[in-house]
């Protein structure tokens, strides 16, 4: 994986994609009050193929729809607006199977295609400060995701304010939910995970003792768990999907991505006695791999990227992780040949491709230099919203000494982070170097005339 940014930073900056490493790099959390995001190259390829076939079926294009990760240990999902739906890694947690998973994202893809939009005049302004929570999951999911905080919001009789902010009502949320069920028929998913998941959270408000009050905004723009899974049950099993089994394979994939994310979040100890010794397929070795190399035991996490290896020799993931243990434990040279073959077998992924380029850089070895400016220009090419990869450039160019395109590409990572004079300054900078009329050069005057206009825009918000 590789670092993190805001949802705020997302809207606003014209990149918007803070890479956040799971293994290779630190990450780089960005405010208290924001949520980062986790991004890693085998987990937004399940998300890709987990969801192509709903978005095919709620009539929208899947290369234009993103479904990010959010660095969140709540059980939580949501939009707002546009075409991304956010899910916080708690979720993922909480899943047992890829369809309920599916059914969340089913859902929120109701909200986008009925246009649910949250407006500043519907509420937004009067409830400042209050997390944005996924209307799926309801009162419920949000004071169990959010612990005391979030019943302290309760018990503080903030319900209004909750409900001003989210400001869907009740038409909508059932319209989201008959159009997830309607997606889900159309795409041949059963809705059983869908049903499992409402089940969760069911427990989570019995746990909480939470009741209907009608004096509530929130209550009554809000339908509870138990309504929504009683009219979805029925709708469910009268779906010729129904009784249709889970991809094996995509449930498989589940399975990693989810051990991935608590090895790479969780406390190392947590990890062991999640993912024991005694088992040996692939999630716990990838989870105990994850913990070992937290705690600096590169032998014994390398030991488990080599079980899953040696079960599944050309394993990209595996051998990417393997690369990212060896570069961090100050291996750059080792490094190489397993992140080369990681960035062979799946074509170049940017993200995989930005940690050999990395890697190439690492080695401090001049004679790697041209590779690595090759692999990282191929990398921006098809993700040009990964500052990491940005950053790197921007060292081969100083390596160079074309202090230019270096310039140039600290301006780039710059405005994603919206360190906006920063990135302002390398861009004029930059262009009064570059070949005049040049791609650069344009690119330089973009990228300093949208830092210079938001500086202005925020100057005039004060």
């Amino acid at each position: 994986m590789a670092p993190s940014r805001t949802i705020a930073s997302r809207a606003a900056s014209i990149a918007g994609r803070i890479a956040a490493a799971f293994a290779a790099l630190s990450l780089t959390l960005q405010p208290a009050a924001a949520q980062s995001v986790l991004r890693d190259a085998e987990t937004e390829a399940l998300f890709r193929d987990l969801s192509a076939p709903l978005i095919k079926a709620a009539g929208l294009e899947p290369r234009n729809v993103d479904i990010v990760l959010l660095n969140d240990g709540s059980i939580n999902a949501f939009v707002a607006g546009g075409q991304a739906v956010y899910v916080h890694s708690g979720l993922i947690g909480a899943a047992d199977h890829v369809s309920e998973v599916q059914g969340v994202i089913a859902h929120e893809l109701g909200h986008i295609t009925g246009g649910h939009i949250i407006r500043n005049d519907e509420g937004a302004r009067p409830a400042t400060g209050i997390t944005i929570l996924s209307l799926l999951l309801g009162a419920a999911a949000a004071a169990a995701g959010a612990g005391d905080a979030a019943m302290g919001v309760f018990m503080a009789g903030q319900q209004a304010a909750l409900g001003k902010y989210l400001a869907f009502s009740r038409a909508q949320e059932s319209s989201a939910d008959a159009a997830g069920a309607q997606f889900l028929s159309k795409a041949g998913i059963s809705g059983r995970g869908s049903i499992d998941f409402f089940k969760k959270l069911q427990n989570q408000e019995f746990r909480y003792g939470f009741t209907r009050n009608a004096d509530s905004e929130f209550y009554s723009s809000h339908p509870m768990t138990a309504d929504r899974l009683t009219t979805l049950q029925d709708t469910y099993e009268r779906d010729p999907a129904w009784n249709k089994p889970e991809d094996p394979a995509l449930q498989a994939r589940f399975l990693r991505v989810k051990a991935k994310l608590y090895g790479y979040l969780a406390e190392p100890q947590a990890t062991l006695n999640a993912y024991p010794e005694y088992l040996n397929d692939v999630p716990a070795h990838y989870a105990r791999a994850y913990a070992y190399h937290k705690e600096a035991f590169m032998d014994k996490a390398l030991a488990e990227t080599q079980a899953i290896l040696k079960q599944q020799p050309n394993d990209p993931y595996a051998l990417e992780l393997e690369g990212q243990i060896l570069l961090e434990s100050g291996h750059p040279a080792d490094a190489l040949e397993p992140l080369r073959r990681a960035t062979a077998l799946t074509n170049n992924e940017p993200l995989i491709a930005t940690t050999f380029g990395h890697a190439l850089l690492a080695t401090e070895n001049k004679a790697n230099f041209d590779e690595a400016e090759k692999i990282l220009r191929t990398s921006i090419a098809r993700d040009r919203e990964n500052p990491f990869a940005w950053y790197q450039l921007g060292v081969v160019y100083e390596a160079k000494g074309d202090t230019a395109r270096a310039r140039l590409a600290s301006a780039e990572q710059q405005l994603m982070y919206l360190e906006l004079p920063e990135a302002m300054r390398n861009a004029e900078a930059a262009e009064a170097a570059l070949p005049k009329g040049s791609a650069d050069w344009l690119r330089a005057q973009d990228i300093a005339y949208s830092a210079r206009a938001m500086i202005e825009r925020q100057g005039k918000k004060k």
